[in-house]
């Protein structure tokens, strides 16, 4: 990946900013979009000094077409072509769906799912333009599975899976790929802070009996990212320790 170009949304912190590391360390330049603008741009100054890439860090709001056209034309014109996209950003509003707000409802398809429609249309035509490029979509196993108090979140990376598939079958002929991850439970600092009781309950589903760590879904995107791939697209890599199988 020496000298190509990614964009990552949701990279200031977490699993974005372990994939923006993952890929700066195989000497990609990264571009992150968050809208923690601050931490977007203190990450992307770590990563340019601990990795010596170029690495840039933005507020940027992946629902508004504006906002993403206007991010991806700065980003092509600071760093040149766009080769990679990594579609992160998300959010969670869990509830039972006979007790969802509406309003949580649309944010987290709002967020979720448009945001990966706008950032893959507004970026992707770079590089169908460019006849190059790699879009990774982090969905969920959730999407494939279901889960109880979580019909939103559930429905938008079902969704996301769906708009991978397509994409992927739309962009092949311009030398583009798109595929997605679909990562089980993970440790981040939001599972850190839950109980020992609801931890051991969610790795006794788990046949291999752990979490995952944020570097497990970084390195699968490394791998769809990069030209070991180049021969891959549409599919979806469950990194969840077998929970879908």
């Amino acid at each position: 990946m020496q000298g190509k170009n990614a964009i990552i949304t949701g990279g200031a912190r977490g699993i974005g900013e372990a994939i923006a590391r993952k890929l700066a360390s195989c000497g990609a330049n990264v571009i992150l979009w968050d809208v923690l603008e601050d931490a977007a741009k203190a990450t992307a100054e770590a990563i340019a000094k601990e990795y010596g890439v170029k690495a840039s860090g933005s507020a940027v709001d992946v629902t508004s077409a504006d906002a993403v056209e206007a991010a991806a034309s700065a980003a092509k014109d600071e760093f040149g072509d766009i080769d990679i996209l990594v579609n992160y950003a998300g959010i969670t509003r869990d509830n039972l769906l006979i007790r969802m707000k509406e309003e949580d409802w649309d944010l987290v398809l709002k967020i979720n799912l448009k945001g990966v429609f706008l950032c893959t249309q507004k970026v992707g035509r770079f590089m169908c333009k460019a006849r190059k490029g790699s879009i990774v979509n982090i969905a969920s196993v959730v999407g494939v599975m279901g889960n109880a108090g979580q019909a939103n979140y559930s429905a938008s990376k079902a969704g996301v899976i769906g708009l991978t598939k397509t994409s992927a079958k739309e962009f092949a002929g311009r030398g583009v790929r798109v595929n997605a991850i679909a990562p089980g439970y993970i440790q981040t600092a939001m599972t850190d802070k839950l109980s020992d009781e609801v931890k051991e309950m969610m790795t006794a589903v788990i046949p291999m009996n752990a979490f995952g760590q944020p570097e497990d879904v970084a390195k699968a995107v490394s791998f769809f990212a990069g030209d070991e791939a180049k021969y891959v697209t549409g599919q979806v890599l469950c990194v969840d320790g077998g929970m879908v199988m």
